[in-house]
């Protein structure tokens, strides 16, 4: 499967799960959710090369954190499944109106967030691993200019917004789940690359907080 088709069959599948199991089919805040993943894939896939789109898509090799990395994909789809069930037929909590829209800007500028580190690293890959294939190097400019590791920043504020918007707490609840398993991810990547690519630890020196500048 050629690289760039991977997200949109993936996006296909996250269409049909919201409104199959939620029954909703007419439902402006699902439209509204599709819409803005779909903005923002367009956008991301449409800014890339072909050989970040294989790194980012089809990587040659599972990378040092495959396991973990399987639960966060997991999750991340969880979170899809339970909000649209949840939202359109269990309908245990619902999330109030003004949650609901300011959850839909927070997954928007957080998905910019990700394409934009995307953009920005030409090593932006979904596997934990150093890419001598492709020359690694360490990339300081943009928001890597910032903080270390904006991308993962960006997915771990887009996955709880997201259940806000399909107007499910338990969606959320997986959400901040997602959240946690990256944070764990961060961690674990930080102390891989400076172990194992040259001017990493120089790279923390100069920006030395992982996610939020001037915390941490």
């Amino acid at each position: 499967m050629p690289p760039r088709l991977r997200p949109v069959l993936m996006l296909v599948v996250a269409a049909a799960l919201t409104l199959v199991l939620s029954g909703r089919w007419l439902d402006p805040w699902l439209w509204a959710w599709l819409l803005v993943w779909t903005a923002g894939f367009a956008y991301g896939i449409g800014s890339i090369g072909e050989e970040l789109a294989r790194e980012r898509f089809t990587p040659p090799e599972p990378g040092a954190d495959r396991i973990a990395l399987r639960f966060i994909r997991l999750t991340a789809l969880a979170h899809i499944v339970v909000g649209a069930l949840d939202a359109g037929r269990w309908h245990v909590l619902a999330v109030p109106t003004p949650l609901r829209a300011a959850g839909l800007a927070g997954m928007g500028l957080s998905g910019a967030l990700v394409f934009r580190a995307m953009i920005a690293n030409r090593y932006f890959s979904a596997v934990v691993r150093v890419q001598r294939d492709r020359g690694h190097r360490v990339i300081d400019v943009g928001p890597y200019a910032m903080v270390r590791h904006p991308g993962y920043l960006g997915m771990m504020l887009s996955v709880p917004c997201s259940g806000l918007v399909l107007g499910s707490w338990l969606a959320v609840g997986l959400g901040l789940l997602y959240s946690a398993l990256i944070l764990r991810r961060v961690m674990f990547e930080d102390a891989f690359l400076r172990a194992n690519l040259d001017g990493y630890a120089d790279y923390r020196s100069r920006v030395p907080y992982r996610l939020v500048p001037g915390l941490w």
